[in-house]
């Protein structure tokens, strides 16, 4: 039975769950990197924004990709994630940087410094649980410092993964807007190519409003 209150099972979640689905996930991007592939652009994409050394968020932290490369390009990173699975592996691999195990829709790290950054990298947006999206960007805005950015790359129609739920960003926008943050701008893709409409991927940035 469900606990009163309790947070919705994200689209991650009905889409794989367990140690051997989060073993497969690690697996694939360890093949992504023997073959050459650049999986680094969100954390220099943030750190472009604010320098090292900052305080910044990995929210949807998986395995922790983005938090341990900020890590090692002297950041002070904390990865959060639902999956205890994953979380797991990323705590197994890195023991420089902090994970917690935490549901983005009902966040408080608020004891913690305020971040200078907070990334949603890996299409953590159209996964989140139908309907929490609101929720999850002013969840993450009090966690953040005035003027500070939050920065979040989806995909959008035709790229999206299975399971995902298609994002408008006009929706994101208006959402981000009422969570009290600013929009800055937008690009397709982490290493700042310039977003068209129509694109299959957006990398948004917003800055939370000072005062």
């Amino acid at each position: 039975m469900d606990t009163p209150n309790a947070p919705s099972p994200t689209r991650w979640s009905a889409l794989q769950s367990g140690p051997e689905a989060a073993a497969a996930y690690r697996r694939r991007f360890l093949d992504l990197e023997q073959a050459g592939e650049d999986l680094h652009g969100e954390a220099r994409f943030v750190t472009e924004l604010v320098p090292p050394p900052s305080r910044v968020l990995d929210a949807g932290c998986g395995f922790g990709r983005v938090a341990s490369e900020l890590t090692r390009l002297g950041h002070t990173a904390i990865g959060v994630d639902a999956d205890a699975d994953l979380v797991a592996i990323a705590r197994q691999e890195d023991v420089d940087t902090r994970f917690v195990v935490a549901d983005l829709s009902t966040l408080d790290l608020r004891t913690e410094q305020e971040f200078h950054a907070v990334v949603l990298a890996g299409n953590v947006v159209p996964y989140l649980a139908d309907g929490t999206l609101g929720t999850v960007l002013e969840r993450l805005a009090t966690h953040l410092a005035p003027r500070g950015y939050l920065v979040a790359g989806f995909g959008l129609g035709g790229s999206l993964p299975r399971a995902a739920a298609r994002v408008d960003l006009r929706s994101y926008d208006r959402l981000a807007d009422a969570a009290g943050l600013a929009f800055i701008g937008r690009y397709a893709t982490w290493d700042r190519q310039p977003f068209v409409t129509g694109g299959d991927y957006a990398v948004s940035v917003h800055r939370r409003r000072a005062g």
